[in-house]
């Protein structure tokens, strides 16, 4: 909901340790990876009910996620590197809850198959809506840095990260907020496919 507002401050702050990155060798890619592995760190540490650790390996992820975007930017972006910034980025939002459900299934696992469901309808009518875009060469004015078609909506990635930590921070709560940030995704679901609905009712 306001990731368009936060991706300026966001660049100017990550610009530097960008620098310092390409600097030594780095490549977005390789930073890509290297999140994606934090965010496997962030599952384990959650799955063994360890949620303070798996609280700052999420965070340690989301900070990996920024400088790879700011060093796609210096050097160049690439296919690939917005295929795996995506790709990688999905399996791991799935895997917070599931972490959690593999923590305390009796008291989790309802809840968590109900969210990953809720992330299924964000993530599919997302990228579905990105993948008609390009074919119709459309880009999004609010996010022009961004390698796809990147349709907002009520729940996006400031929104999400928000929530991974207050269930982090309580984890004897997460089936009701799982089940209320679920409802949102829903929400975010439903507009988005009224979007995909009156952008794309022509053939032109």
């Amino acid at each position: 909901m306001i990731d368009a507002r936060l991706a300026a401050p966001l660049r100017r702050l990550l610009g530097p340790p960008a620098r310092v990155l390409d600097a030594a060798g780095l490549r977005a890619d390789q930073v890509s990876l290297a999140g994606f592995v934090l965010g496997l760190g962030a599952f384990a540490a959650i799955s063994l009910g360890a949620f303070g650790a798996g609280l700052a390996l999420i965070a340690a992820n989301r900070l990996a996620d920024g400088l790879d975007g700011a060093l796609a930017r210096r050097q160049g972006p690439t296919d690939r590197g917005a295929f795996l910034d995506i790709a990688l980025d999905f399996v791991f939002y799935a895997l917070v809850p599931l972490g959690f459900a593999l923590a305390d299934p009796g008291a989790n696992a309802l809840a968590a198959a109900v969210l990953i469901a809720a992330f299924v309808g964000t993530g599919s009518s997302f990228l579905a809506f990105s993948a008609v875009a390009a074919g119709r060469g459309l880009r999004a004015e609010a996010f022009p840095a961004k390698g796809i078609y990147y349709l907002g909506g009520l729940t996006e990635g400031f929104e999400t990260i928000l929530f991974f930590a207050l269930i982090c921070l309580f984890p004897a709560a997460f089936a009701p907020l799982a089940y209320g940030f679920a409802a949102l995704c829903g929400l975010t679901t439903v507009s988005r496919w009224g979007m995909g609905w009156r952008a794309f009712d022509r053939r032109d």
